[in-house]
C-alpha cells in the first residue's frame, strides 16, 4: 500500500503599513523549503487606507499565485505608541482580510514566540533570524528588507509547530472564542 507524503504550503506574513514583509514555505513531511520570500512597500504612499488597500490587493495576489494551505501571521506587539498599535493591527486584519476572502486558515504568532522557534532566543534582532534562516532554509541571498526573512520566519515558526506541540500559536474560529482564551488581554 502506498502512503502519500503530506505536503503543505505555508505563507508567512510580517504586516507592516510602509513594508510588508512575506514568505512561502513547502512543508514535506519533517522537511521544509522556501518557495520565496519578499516585500510589498507602501512607504511611497502617503494615504493610509491606500496602503491598506495595497495590502489586501498584494496578500490576494501572493495567495492566488502560491495557493498555500494556511497563513500565519505576526501579531502585533504591545507598544507605548498606541497610533502604531492601530496602524499594525489594522495592516495585519487586512492581511487576515484577504486569507479569509480566499478561505484560507490563519494562525497568528507573537513575535517573541517567532523568534524563539528559529534562533532559541525571543529576543533575536532581526539580523540573527535571518542567518538562521539562511542555514536552516540553505539560501544565499540576503534581502535588501529584512522584512522578508521576518515573513519567512513566521511560516518557518508555523512549520515548527506541527513537529513541536509545546507552543501555542492559537487559531480562533471567532472574536468569543479569542475572548474566552484571552480574558487578561481585555479590559
Amino acid at each position: 500500500m502506498l502512503v502519500e507524503k503530506k505536503e503543505r504550503v505555508i505563507m508567512g506574513i510580517d504586516p507592516g503599513t510602509s513594508i510588508m514583509g512575506y514568505g512561502v514555505i513547502l512543508e514535506k513531511g519533517s522537511k521544509i523549503e522556501m518557495i520565496t520570500m519578499g516585500i510589498v512597500r507602501m512607504d511611497h504612499l502617503d494615504d493610509h487606507f491606500l496602503k491598506l488597500q495595497r495590502i489586501f490587493e498584494k496578500t490576494v495576489v501572493l495567495i492566488d499565485q502560491y495557493k498555500p494551505d494556511t497563513m500565519a501571521l505576526e501579531a502585533p506587539f504591545y507598544g507605548k505608541n498606541i497610533q502604531v498599535m492601530l496602524k499594525l493591527g489594522r495592516a495585519q486584519g487586512v492581511a487576515m482580510a484577504a486569507a479569509l476572502s480566499r478561505n484560507i486558515p490563519i494562525t497568528e504568532y507573537a513575535p517573541r514566540k517567532i523568534k524563539q522557534s528559529i534562533t532559541g532566543n525571543g529576543s533575536s534582532g532581526k539580523e540573527q533570524v535571518a542567518a538562521m534562516l539562511q542555514r536552516l532554509l540553505n539560501f544565499k541571498e540576503t534581502p535588501e528588507f529584512l522584512d522578508a526573512t521576518d515573513g519567512l520566519a513566521v511560516a518557518v515558526c508555523h512549520s515548527f509547530q506541527r513537529v513541536s506541540t509545546s507552543g501555542s500559536g492559537k487559531s480562533y474560529s471567532g472574536w468569543e472564542a479569542f475572548a474566552k482564551d484571552n480574558k487578561k488581554r481585555l479590559k
